[in-house]
Order: C-alpha cells, then sequence, then structure tokens
C-alpha cells in the first residue's frame, strides 16, 4: 500500500517586511493528499495588537487597521493553526519570508519553530525548474495557464489556491496526482524535498539512455578514425 503524503500549499500577508517587529494578519492554506486537493482549507484573519500596518504592505494586500480590529490576536489561533499543520509539509512561495513570520510568531508564545525539513520552498523549486524565469506567482500561473485574473490584491487563500495548482504543475501535474504518471513525475515530486534548491548540480545521475549495441558502434566509429576525433584527445586527459 501506498503511503499518504499530506502537504499544506499556504501563504501569508504581514503589517511589513521586519518579521522582529512586524506581524502576521492573515494565513491562509490549503490541503493536498498525495498532490490532489482534499478540499479542506484554513482562512483566519489576525489582529496585529499594536503594530499598525505599513503603507506599502496596505498597497500590496488592502488589510486595513480599521478591518483588523476585531480579529483574534496570534494567541488566540496558534493551536488552530498548529492542528491543522500537523503532520504536514509547510509549503510556500519564499518560504522564507513566510516561515520568519510565523517562527516568530511562535517564539513569542514560547512554541518551538518548524523544523526546515517540514518547510518546502516553491520559488527555489521553480527557479531550478525554470532558471531563465521570471518565477513569480503570477508568471508561473501564466506559465502553466492557471487563471489568476481575479487577483487583483494578494490574499492569504486565493494565493494559496493559485499556487497548489502551480505546485500540482510542478510537480507533474494531475494525471500524476491521480498515479496515472510516469515515472518522470515522480521525480519531481521528489524535487519538493529540498527546503532550498541548489543551483549547481544534479540530486541524481541520468539514467544511460544508449544501448550496449549503440556504445560499440560508437566505439568502432571512433576508432576508424585513427586518434583524429577531437573528443578522443580530451577523453584521454592530454
Amino acid at each position: 500500500m501506498s503511503s499518504v503524503t499530506r502537504d499544506i500549499i499556504f501563504d501569508t500577508e504581514t503589517t511589513g517586511l521586519e518579521n522582529k517587529a512586524d506581524r502576521v494578519i492573515e494565513i491562509g492554506g490549503v490541503e493536498l493528499i498525495n498532490n490532489f486537493p482534499s478540499g479542506k482549507t484554513i482562512h483566519i484573519y489576525i489582529n496585529p495588537g499594536d503594530r499598525k500596518v505599513h503603507p506599502d504592505a496596505l498597497a500590496v494586500h488592502g488589510i486595513t487597521d480599521e478591518f483588523l480590529k476585531d480579529k483574534p490576536s496570534f494567541g488566540d489561533v496558534a493551536q488552530e493553526i498548529i492542528e491543522f499543520f500537523e503532520g504536514a509539509r509547510w509549503i510556500a512561495h519564499n518560504a522564507t519570508f513566510d516561515m520568519g513570520f510565523i517562527n516568530a510568531e511562535f517564539a513569542r508564545l514560547g512554541l518551538p519553530p518548524v523544523p526546515n525539513e517540514q518547510v518546502v520552498d516553491t520559488l527555489a523549486m521553480a527557479r531550478r525548474k525554470h532558471p531563465m524565469g521570471p518565477n513569480s506567482l503570477d508568471a508561473l500561473c501564466r506559465r502553466y495557464g492557471i487563471d489568476n485574473g481575479h487577483r487583483t490584491k494578494h490574499g492569504a487563500l486565493l494565493d494559496s489556491e493559485l499556487l497548489a495548482e502551480v505546485y500540482i504543475e510542478m510537480t507533474g501535474g494531475r494525471q500524476a496526482a491521480l498515479g496515472l504518471g510516469s515515472s518522470q513525475d515522480d521525480d519531481a515530486v521528489e524535487d519538493a524535498d529540498d527546503v532550498s534548491v541548489s543551483s549547481t548540480g544534479r540530486p541524481r545521475l541520468l539514467a544511460a539512455r544508449l544501448t550496449d549495441e549503440e556504445v560499440s558502434a560508437h566505439a568502432a566509429m571512433v576508432a576508424s578514425m585513427k586518434g583524429k576525433a577531437l573528443w578522443q584527445k580530451y577523453g584521454s586527459g592530454e
């Protein structure tokens, strides 16, 4: 029996850019089971206390101080967040930013941080898969034909839903999610195990694609050139 993989594709909105001082004001998440949406989501607005929303952040997400006045504090909803994410990987676009804020909020409550091995950064995945970019969420939606026309401002749940579609496509698409994909799809899913992805080198060598007969034929051709093959010189280390 195959194992069950549970992921939460999530996003946060914040009062600003500095996680030591700014606060999380919205979190949204979408559950994937074996790379397929389960229908379960989380979406919470959070009162940041005395911290005001920076004008630059307001321009991005449109969440006002007035709107947040009657919302619960992070401490009030921390257990709900922990329970929703329990046993799952935390998957976000530019996860370093989001996890910096989540772990700062946990630290204020005396809670342990989320371990790095439980976090997947889809931005790092996209940069490895599409090294020429661009790799913003909007750019990836265009690349994979995902409709994001209703995204006029950032919103944690909407962005999570869009990112879930992008993530599924980056890791093999709907066929892989339904178990209809190839071994190449399995390799794509394994790429998600990296929290930060190096831009150099492969995690594994590609399997040889030449038959023994083709290798022998090539060797015979090189031999017939009597040392004039340029790659023979470099292969010998001269």
